[in-house]
């Protein structure tokens, strides 16, 4: 009886959950709640639409239950303004295992072929876009794309972002309005272009990349952390404008073992540090991003909008501090 129904959001929910397929009658489900002794169970439609936990009793209902709502193409599909790289590919990943088709864009095609290879992998569909991601034109050619591949758009990651640190009198005002432009900007206009057919969706979701660096204050961030802080407030006020039929938040991720963080993976000083300003005592995985981006798409998060999901290891702050002098 076990699906093919992806498990990272709900592994995160519960460790005590079992998924059956559609035709499990309520003797089959009663049998496998007592052979594993747990009380709730996922039901999932034939698409493996997720349908959530409930009850045994309440099993023949909850296959025509409104949160399996299947859309006229059966599929989901993802607009993701991603940067092709691990973390990038990872939460294009999840999305797919899911059941979504992908259109990705960044300014590498190499990138970008690989995370198409990914995608195709799992035998879904994916289409690229290679262009400058900053720009209102390369979001245009996204969403473009996405309507000209497959028809529609339901889910829209705004993955586009990054910013050197630098110590406030050495940020330039032109490195400053990169920063905003990058991270907010680009969210901004992908999700307004994005938005005349998100409105077709049955359970349209955007979900923006931001960062603990927008939320604590960090010496040396004045241009990250105050695009990240915006991005986080843009996430709240899109989710007011867009209500009730486009969902918005965010994931706040905290230190991720990407590329980004070569320097500190590569320095045992500066990692020992960082794990040790770390409640959990380890860098996060880009596969505990992507999770939370999958849930926060899916109907698990259907009655959740204007959120930021902090994704850190529990820190309260920053976990590494740049060494910058008192002026």
């Amino acid at each position: 009886f076990a699906s093919d129904l992806n498990q990272k959001v709900w592994d995160l929910m519960t460790r005590e959950v079992i998924t059956i397929g559609e035709s499990a009658t309520q003797e089959d489900a009663k049998r496998l709640l007592h052979e594993h002794r747990i009380e709730k169970l996922v039901v999932v439609d034939g698409k493996q639409s997720c349908i959530g936990l409930i009850t045994v009793k309440d099993i023949e209902k909850a296959k025509n239950h409104p949160m399996a709502a299947k859309d006229n193409a059966g599929r989901l599909l993802v607009a993701a303004a991603t940067g092709a790289g691990p973390e990038g590919q990872e939460r294009a990943e999840a999305l797919i295992e899911a059941g979504a088709d992908v259109v990705a864009g960044a300014r590498s095609a190499d990138q970008l072929s690989e995370t198409a290879a990914a995608v195709e992998a799992h035998g879904r569909r994916a289409a690229t876009v290679a262009g400058d991601l900053s720009t209102r034109d390369g979001m245009q050619s996204l969403v473009d794309t996405a309507i000209a591949e497959f028809g529609r758009v339901d889910i829209v990651v705004n993955n586009v972002g990054g910013a050197m640190p630098s110590a406030f009198l050495d940020t330039s005002e032109r490195s400053f309005d990169t920063a905003m432009r990058f991270n907010v900007t680009s969210a901004f206009n992908l999700t307004q272009l994005a938005v005349p057919h998100l409105l077709e969706s049955d359970g349209a979701s955007v979900v923006n990349i931001a960062s603990s660096a927008g939320q604590f204050a960090i010496r040396g961030m004045s241009a990250y952390g105050t695009a990240k802080a915006a991005l986080i407030h843009l996430t709240r006020e899109l989710a007011q404008d867009l209500s009730p039929k486009v969902r918005v938040n965010a994931v706040s991720p905290g230190a991720i073992a990407t590329s980004a963080l070569d320097i500190v993976l590569q320095t045992p000083e500066l990692h020992d540090a960082m794990l040790d300003g770390t409640p959990m005592r380890r860098l996060g995985d880009p596969d505990d991003i992507a999770a939370a981006v999958l849930f926060l798409a899916s109907p698990a998060a259907s009655y959740v909008t204007g959120e930021v999901l902090a994704v850190n290891g529990g820190i309260q702050g920053s976990n590494l501090e740049l060494g910058l002098p008192d002026l």
